[in-house]
């Protein structure tokens, strides 16, 4: 990942920044640790909800909505210097923030469905999705050690889904179908990242997202929504309820953006290791939180899966001067 813009820790006599001037391990290792723990408590907070409020379309949406909250804050507080779009730079975006709101709400119908360790272990063939579709729109063809690295990704995904207890297909065909929505907004974001930091572009993604998920909570929500959310308030508390919803979905926000930063001051092969270090973690730290079954054959089957992405990873890095572009005619 390019760069990411980072909010000013403060003048330059400030302590904090004068030591990770000095330290700078410190500083990645910090935005490690706290990327981490905002994923864990998103994962968590965010299946204990779906299990007395089951709107996943709605709940996506709320991630958003408190996302576009925050930003207001940082841009207002100048924490994050504001960047105006231009009009083409909007026409752009278009693409990859439906495709972002698309993947988003299906990742979580699949969290609703199927434990939150099954839909991360599916989750690790995007690189699969990538690869194909870089080829498709680009030409682009990576090393065939690259290529190699994919299999043992869908081989563990396939070993884990035969024996996963949760399993579903509304669950498994949501979460294969977010993978395809989010390769495909990586592929279509390439040329953005050169046009606006990547912190900026995330926030601009998330306001338009937000619009494409309005409808899509009416079109397989509306019906019972309200029910639902009577429910949830008389289990909860109004007052609860509501504070839950802000909390996973600031949750949400910063991790996502925190984990830009993080990646912005690493290689891509420590960026790879995080990511993958990142999801042992999630479904390590679900399975404990919900105590789910897991079975001997699905765990060894996401163990394969996640070593994959972790190779892939790290052989995309070792081979990219080896990544070639086909010219088409």
């Amino acid at each position: 990942d390019p760069p990411a813009a980072s909010a000013d820790v403060g003048s330059s006599n400030n302590p904090i920044k004068k030591f990770f001037a000095k330290y700078p391990v410190a500083e990645t290792v910090m935005y490690f640790a706290v990327w981490y723990y905002l994923n864990i408590q998103f994962n968590i907070l965010n299946k204990q909800i779906y299990n007395y409020f089951p709107y996943p379309w709605f709940v996506s949406a709320i991630h958003l909505a408190v996302g576009l909250l925050i930003m207001t804050f940082f841009w207002t507080t100048k924490l994050v210097p504001f960047e105006k779009p231009d009009g083409p730079f909007l026409k752009a975006v278009t693409l990859p923030a439906f495709l972002h709101a698309f993947g988003h709400c299906l990742t979580n119908v699949s969290f609703a469905t199927v434990a939150v360790s099954f839909t991360h272990t599916i989750k690790t063939l995007e690189p699969v999705f990538t690869a194909i579709g870089s080829f498709m729109v680009y030409g682009t063809v990576y090393a065939w050690p690259v290529y190699a690295a994919l299999i043992p990704i869908m081989g563990g995904v396939a070993i884990a889904s035969a024996t996963e207890l949760s399993f579903t297909w509304l669950g498994f065909s949501t979460a294969m179908a977010s993978n395809v929505a989010f390769s495909a907004r990586a592929i279509f974001s390439k040329n953005l990242m050169k046009k606006m930091s990547p912190l900026n572009l995330y926030n601009f993604v998330t306001i338009i997202s937000l619009l494409f998920c309005i409808p899509f909570v009416f079109l397989f929500e509306g019906s019972t929504l309200a029910a639902g959310i009577a429910k949830a308030v008389e289990l909860k508390g109004a007052e609860e309820f509501v504070w839950i919803l802000l909390k996973v979905g600031a949750y949400y926000h910063l991790y996502n953006q925190v984990a830009y930063q993080a990646l912005g001051k690493v290689e891509p092969v420590t960026h790879a290791v995080g990511n993958v270090g990142k999801r042992i973690f999630v479904i390590g730290f679900s399975i404990l939180a919900f105590g789910n079954k897991i079975s001997t054959q699905t765990l060894i089957g996401s163990a394969i899966a996640v070593a994959g992405a972790f190779l892939y990873g790290v052989l995309k890095a070792k081979y990219a001067d080896q990544t070639k572009t086909l010219k088409r005619e």
